[in-house]
């Protein structure tokens, strides 16, 4: 009977009671019960935890950036005229520069004609004329549809305590198929993310072809983007409605700079590429470029950005091109030629950083070749 309950126990053990097996052999994969999952190792759970400071990264980034340039935004030096040249008017210019303090730069301008001209040359954003039987704000709201926005209601105000009739003159309007003026911009953000989003397939490409492959594609690719977010906003929506072939080459130049940034930081930065070029050409590029808000009513940070960074080089651009054609772009022009410069150096440098690291493998390979044969 003993024997037979030794027996019983030997093949039907109770899975509650030790077991004199080394615990592996009781928690090894063909013994482990199907229900519970496998333990993660360390190395994984420190890989996730790298990995997920990307998307904690963009998240911060793109929200500190898109708060920070607009949820506040607040005239700084904008520049407006009071039209007329008597003494009465330059009080009056001088009385509404007071009460405005650093949010307008007042001045006067002699007549009519000559607020058009100066509004049609983008060097006011608006003027106004307090006339006998109304008060009249002229302003563009191509220039900056926000900026029409809030001139009209710092000054219906005024024409309101004086006891005048408002009314607005639009000097250079939108076009008729970009109602809100924004067209262009969401051409800049079609072009930016087809920038960034080309140089990613062609940076795990670059090891195979010649340094001037590389920026034949670069350049191949830029104007592939260029056209179809030219084609879109041309003929396909009537965003714009002349100066197609000017606009291509600035788009051309933009997006090109972008994919040889992306190829020349890729070999560096590897999977935080794309977050580092969300940073620079989403973040800090669309709030900075004047699209949504001009640089005079965003905080000084991203007003500083519009001075140099190539998205704001090509907004301006693309405006003057669309609706300012008699405004000179040569500097903005410069600008986008500019930022072609660290990405093509980045390229090289990181050509002849990679051919170096190889041309070293291939020398260690050999040496280890011939130690190997020496110690046979």
């Amino acid at each position: 009977m003993t024997t037979h309950n030794t027996h019983l126990a030997t093949i039907d053990p109770d899975p509650l009671v030790d077991s004199s097996e080394p615990a592996q052999i009781l928690h090894s994969p063909k013994t482990r019960p199907k229900n519970l999952p496998e333990r993660v190792p360390a190395a994984a759970w420190r890989k996730l935890g790298l990995t997920m400071l990307i998307p904690f990264f963009l998240a911060a980034v793109m929200g500190l950036a898109y708060l920070g340039a607009f949820h506040e935004p607040h005239p700084h030096n904008v520049q407006v005229a009071v039209v007329g040249d008597t003494a009465a008017t330059k009080v009056f210019a001088q009385t509404l520069k007071d009460k405005a303090g650093e949010a307008l730069d007042v001045r006067t301008v002699p007549d009519v004609a000559s607020a058009r001209t100066l509004i049609a040359q983008r060097e006011l954003a608006a003027a106004y004329e307090p006339g006998t039987a109304n008060a009249t704000l002229f302003l563009s709201s191509a220039a900056s549809e926000t900026t029409a926005n809030i001139t009209q209601k710092i000054f219906m105000p005024v024409a309101f305590s004086q006891n005048l009739p408002f009314q607005v003159v639009d000097v250079v309007p939108v076009g008729s198929h970009d109602s809100t003026g924004q067209g262009l911009f969401f051409v800049l953000v079609a072009l930016s993310i087809g920038g960034y989003a080309s140089s990613v397939p062609l940076s795990g490409f670059m090891g195979r072809v010649r340094l001037r492959t590389r920026f034949a594609l670069a350049l191949a690719a830029g104007a592939v983007v260029s056209a179809i977010g030219v084609v879109i906003a041309g003929p396909v929506y009537n965003v714009l409605q002349g100066a197609v072939w000017g606009t291509w080459l600035l788009s051309w130049l933009y997006v090109s700079a972008i994919v040889m940034l992306g190829m020349g930081l890729h070999p560096l930065l590897r999977h935080w590429t794309t977050p580092i070029l969300t940073l620079l050409f989403v973040a800090l590029n669309f709030t900075s470029s004047g699209g949504i808000f001009a640089p005079a009513m965003q905080p000084g940070l991203f007003g500083g950005l519009n001075a140099f960074w190539n998205g704001a080089a090509w907004y301006q651009a693309a405006q003057n091109l669309a609706y300012f054609p008699g405004q000179a772009i040569a500097f903005d022009v410069l600008k986008l030629v500019l930022w072609l410069v660290p990405g093509a150096l980045l390229m090289v440098l990181t050509h002849v950083w990679s051919e170096r690291k190889i041309r070293l493998a291939n020398e260690n390979a050999r040496i280890r070749e011939v130690e190997g044969a020496i110690a046979a």
